[in-house]
Protein backbone atom coordinates (compact mmCIF):
# COMPACT_ATOMS: atom_id res chain seq x y z
CA UNK A 1 0.00 0.00 0.00
CA UNK A 2 3.12 2.58 0.69
CA UNK A 3 4.81 1.67 -2.74
CA UNK A 4 1.68 2.32 -4.21
CA UNK A 5 1.18 5.80 -2.24
CA UNK A 6 4.78 7.11 -3.02
CA UNK A 7 4.36 5.95 -6.54
CA UNK A 8 1.85 8.07 -6.91
CA UNK A 9 3.38 10.97 -5.28
CA UNK A 10 6.13 10.76 -7.49
CA UNK A 11 3.98 10.43 -10.72
CA UNK A 12 2.68 13.40 -9.71
CA UNK A 13 6.10 15.50 -8.87
CA UNK A 14 7.37 14.52 -12.39
CA UNK A 15 4.20 15.45 -14.15
CA UNK A 16 4.70 19.10 -12.22
CA UNK A 17 8.14 18.89 -13.32
CA UNK A 18 7.64 18.28 -16.72
CA UNK A 19 5.01 20.94 -16.97
CA UNK A 20 7.15 23.60 -15.59
CA UNK A 21 5.84 24.54 -12.27
CA UNK A 22 8.41 24.21 -9.96
CA UNK A 23 10.60 26.86 -12.40
CA UNK A 24 10.61 30.06 -11.57
CA UNK A 25 10.17 29.47 -8.21
CA UNK A 26 11.19 32.54 -4.90
CA UNK A 27 14.63 31.18 -4.02
CA UNK A 28 15.79 29.12 -6.42
CA UNK A 29 19.50 28.62 -6.55
CA UNK A 30 19.41 30.37 -2.90
CA UNK A 31 21.34 27.88 -0.18
CA UNK A 32 18.98 26.67 2.55
CA UNK A 33 19.08 28.71 5.79
CA UNK A 34 21.11 26.64 8.36
CA UNK A 35 22.07 23.88 6.61
CA UNK A 36 24.65 22.38 7.21
CA UNK A 37 24.71 23.08 11.09
CA UNK A 38 23.42 21.39 13.76
CA UNK A 39 20.34 20.97 14.84
CA UNK A 40 18.69 23.71 17.49
CA UNK A 41 15.54 23.21 19.13
CA UNK A 42 14.46 26.75 19.51
CA UNK A 43 15.55 27.71 16.08
CA UNK A 44 11.90 29.37 15.42
CA UNK A 45 12.05 31.51 18.43
CA UNK A 46 15.40 32.84 17.54
CA UNK A 47 14.66 33.85 14.38
CA UNK A 48 11.42 35.38 15.24
CA UNK A 49 12.77 37.59 17.57
CA UNK A 50 15.78 38.51 15.02
CA UNK A 51 13.32 39.08 12.29
CA UNK A 52 11.22 41.42 14.54
CA UNK A 53 14.56 43.07 16.17
CA UNK A 54 13.50 42.15 19.94
CA UNK A 55 15.90 42.04 22.70
CA UNK A 56 16.26 38.52 23.92
CA UNK A 57 15.96 39.14 27.18
CA UNK A 58 12.43 38.36 26.89
CA UNK A 59 12.94 35.22 27.03
CA UNK A 60 14.43 35.13 30.63
CA UNK A 61 11.87 34.71 33.44
CA UNK A 62 10.91 37.90 35.62
CA UNK A 63 12.90 37.78 38.54
CA UNK A 64 16.32 37.83 35.96
CA UNK A 65 14.82 40.27 33.76
CA UNK A 66 14.08 42.03 37.10
CA UNK A 67 18.06 41.87 37.75
CA UNK A 68 19.07 42.87 34.89
CA UNK A 69 16.67 46.45 34.57
CA UNK A 70 18.68 46.52 38.03
CA UNK A 71 22.07 46.32 36.60
CA UNK A 72 21.44 48.99 33.93
CA UNK A 73 19.82 51.40 36.26
CA UNK A 74 22.69 53.49 36.31
CA UNK A 75 22.86 53.82 32.61
CA UNK A 76 19.04 54.80 32.03
CA UNK A 77 19.02 57.66 34.16
CA UNK A 78 22.44 59.13 33.08
CA UNK A 79 20.39 60.95 30.74
CA UNK A 80 17.46 61.59 32.78
CA UNK A 81 17.20 65.63 32.91
CA UNK A 82 15.56 65.70 36.93
CA UNK A 83 16.02 64.23 40.08
CA UNK A 84 12.45 64.01 39.98
CA UNK A 85 12.69 62.07 37.23
CA UNK A 86 15.49 59.51 38.46
CA UNK A 87 13.08 59.24 41.19
CA UNK A 88 9.96 58.31 39.18
CA UNK A 89 12.31 55.49 36.80
CA UNK A 90 13.12 54.17 40.62
CA UNK A 91 9.94 54.30 41.75
CA UNK A 92 8.22 52.45 38.35
CA UNK A 93 11.24 49.71 38.73
CA UNK A 94 10.63 49.31 42.75
CA UNK A 95 6.75 48.95 41.82
CA UNK A 96 7.57 46.00 39.31
CA UNK A 97 9.77 44.48 41.59
CA UNK A 98 7.04 44.33 44.49
CA UNK A 99 4.76 42.75 42.53
CA UNK A 100 6.90 39.82 41.50
CA UNK A 101 7.53 39.49 44.89
CA UNK A 102 4.03 39.41 46.26
CA UNK A 103 3.53 36.75 43.35
CA UNK A 104 6.72 35.44 42.78
CA UNK A 105 7.09 33.05 39.44
CA UNK A 106 9.90 31.65 37.77
CA UNK A 107 12.95 30.90 39.71
CA UNK A 108 13.77 31.72 42.97
CA UNK A 109 15.79 34.24 42.49
CA UNK A 110 16.79 37.07 45.16
CA UNK A 111 15.67 40.71 43.77
CA UNK A 112 15.40 43.95 46.12
CA UNK A 113 13.94 47.27 45.78
CA UNK A 114 16.13 49.79 44.10
CA UNK A 115 17.40 52.53 46.92
CA UNK A 116 16.57 55.72 44.83
CA UNK A 117 18.48 58.18 47.44
CA UNK A 118 21.77 55.82 46.60
CA UNK A 119 20.84 56.01 42.81
CA UNK A 120 20.21 59.93 43.22
CA UNK A 121 23.20 60.78 44.76
CA UNK A 122 25.33 58.35 42.08
CA UNK A 123 23.30 60.36 39.26
CA UNK A 124 24.45 63.79 41.07
CA UNK A 125 28.19 62.69 41.07
CA UNK A 126 28.08 61.74 37.39
CA UNK A 127 26.39 65.15 36.81
CA UNK A 128 29.17 67.30 38.53
CA UNK A 129 32.11 64.88 37.66
CA UNK A 130 30.91 65.82 33.72
CA UNK A 131 30.13 69.50 34.51
CA UNK A 132 33.61 69.97 36.17
CA UNK A 133 36.95 70.41 34.14
CA UNK A 134 39.43 67.42 34.46
CA UNK A 135 42.52 70.08 35.03
CA UNK A 136 40.34 71.63 38.24
CA UNK A 137 39.46 67.85 39.72
CA UNK A 138 43.30 66.58 39.58
CA UNK A 139 45.43 68.32 42.73
CA UNK A 140 48.84 69.13 41.45
CA UNK A 141 50.54 67.98 44.10
CA UNK A 142 49.07 64.22 44.94
CA UNK A 143 51.08 61.68 42.72
CA UNK A 144 48.56 59.09 41.66
CA UNK A 145 48.92 56.06 39.69
CA UNK A 146 46.15 55.62 36.75
CA UNK A 147 44.99 51.49 36.84
CA UNK A 148 43.83 49.56 33.91
CA UNK A 149 40.13 50.41 34.82
CA UNK A 150 41.24 53.89 34.45
CA UNK A 151 40.62 55.09 38.21
CA UNK A 152 42.75 56.85 39.84
CA UNK A 153 44.78 55.48 42.62
CA UNK A 154 46.27 57.73 45.60
CA UNK A 155 49.71 56.29 46.45
CA UNK A 156 50.52 55.11 49.91
CA UNK A 157 52.15 57.95 52.01
CA UNK A 158 54.81 55.75 53.25
CA UNK A 159 56.24 55.27 49.50
CA UNK A 160 56.68 58.71 49.64
CA UNK A 161 59.43 58.52 51.95
CA UNK A 162 62.91 57.96 50.74
CA UNK A 163 64.70 54.85 50.70
CA UNK A 164 67.84 54.45 53.07
CA UNK A 165 70.44 51.83 52.40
Amino acid sequence: MTEAWDAAVEAQIRGAVQRGEFDNLPGMGKPIPGRGMPYDESWWIKSFLEREKLPSDLLLPTPLQLRRRIEQVPDEVRDLPTEQSVRDFVGQLNTQIVAWLRNPEGPRVAVRPVNADEVVRRWRAERTRHEVPATATEPATEPATITEAGRRVRRRWWLRWPRRG
